[in-house]
């Protein structure tokens, strides 16, 4: 890294500075420049705005286009929970060995850095965000930080981290091949990224989901308000490829069903679909507001009203109708190429079939595994 540089310039201290004791405050009581800019830029942090009764993040304001409230955060630890159990309890896919310096980007309530420092004692695990609601008590390896992840510059030197790790920041910056760009950036040679999904389109096998179904109206909306404010919201199905294009070698994708709602029969799923029309229903206020407010000049009270039938339609066991997952990670190599010119600037191609039906759990069958 480079030295820090003095108010003159000159980076290098001079003998007088070398020789000349450190000259002691005359009244040890008082508030330095620095304490007193420091307590500014808290206190500017923690001015959260609101808007539509919803709380919303002050640093960088209106980057970041959903609420960091009390409700949220609670929705985001209970999605959190959700995804650990469609993983089978996991936290992440990529194969750690021992590692020393773990990063999550847009951590939230920081809840899966407190999960890894108990996997990792050792290791030295930071979560950043541009809101500050993470908790205070945390383990003694875990920081949190409120920083900006599409900033040019991170925080870091380069090849810092062993492990990089994003999670449903669908709709949270205008380009996500940014992020995985520097995110290879700022890995060690030999060290992972990974990036966990959710992709928006609802999936149906058996024909039960109607297309004016008002589920996919309303995603249809929020797909149409990201678009208009530069935080496009389907990036699950493109991370492989902007992954290998960044340079990750091999790169992994897998892919896992979570239920709209408890229709399944399968104990597992009706339980994935209990949880997940939990987080839906809860969080839909926070994911339509600001977007369609913001970027299609809707008032809350046109908004409210079209969630009551959302709100319906989440909970309509006759529609089996599920979301896809994905999880993708890959190594960063040893000695590692620049990106491609052509990886940097060619266009997303246009959106192909999605995958046949995976052979999960002894295979996920809409018609068999549906409830009576």
């Amino acid at each position: 890294m480079a030295s820090r540089a003095s108010t003159d310039g000159d980076s290098q201290p001079t003998e007088a500075d070398r020789t000349t004791p450190i000259e002691a405050d005359a009244d040890p009581n008082s508030q330095s420049d620095y304490t007193e800019s420091t307590d500014s830029l808290r206190a500017s942090i923690l001015n959260y705005p609101m808007e539509n009764g919803r709380r919303y993040h002050k640093y960088r304001e209106g980057s970041y286009i959903y609420p960091n409230d009390d409700a949220e955060a609670e929705r985001l630890d209970l999605q959190y929970e959700l995804l650990k159990k469609a993983f089978g309890g996991r936290a992440f896919f990529a194969p750690l060995t021992n590692p020393k310096k773990i990063l999550d980007i847009g951590t939230g309530t920081g809840i899966w850095p407190i999960d890894m420092a108990d996997i990792f004692p050792e290791c030295e695990i930071t979560g950043t965000d541009l809101s500050p609601i993470q908790p205070d008590w945390v383990p003694d390896n875990v920081h949190f930080l409120v920083d900006d992840a599409t900033e040019d510059d991170w925080l870091y030197p380069e090849g810092t981290f062993d492990f990089i790790h994003t999670r449903i920041l669908l709709g949270a910056f205008e380009d996500f091949r940014q992020i995985v760009r520097k995110a290879f950036k700022y890995t060690k040679p030999g060290g992972y990224v990974e990036s966990q999904e959710l992709f928006t389109p609802l999936q149906c096998d058996d024909g039960t989901m109607p297309p004016d179904f008002p589920v996919v109206e309303w995603t249809n909306a929020c797909d149409d308000a990201g678009m208009r404010m530069a935080r496009p919201l389907r990036i699950a199905n493109k991370l492989k490829r902007w992954y290998t294009e960044a340079g990750f070698e091999d790169v992994h994708e897998q892919i896992f069903k979570v239920p709209l709602n408890p229709w399944p029969r399968d104990a597992h799923y009706k339980l994935l679909g209990q949880m997940m029309e939990v987080n839906i229903t809860d969080g839909l206020q926070s994911f339509t507001l600001a977007p369609l407010h913001r970027a299609l000049g809707w008032s809350q009270k046109e908004i409210e009203v079209m969630l009551v039938n959302v709100r319906n339609a989440v909970r309509d066991r006759s529609v089996h109708a599920y979301y896809r997952v994905y999880v993708v990670w890959g190594r960063k190599p040893m000695q590692p190429s620049a990106p491609s010119r052509s990886s940097q600037t060619s266009p997303d191609p246009p959106a192909q079939k999605p995958p046949p039906p995976l052979p999960e759990r002894n295979g996920f069958d809409p018609v068999r595994d549906a409830a009576s």
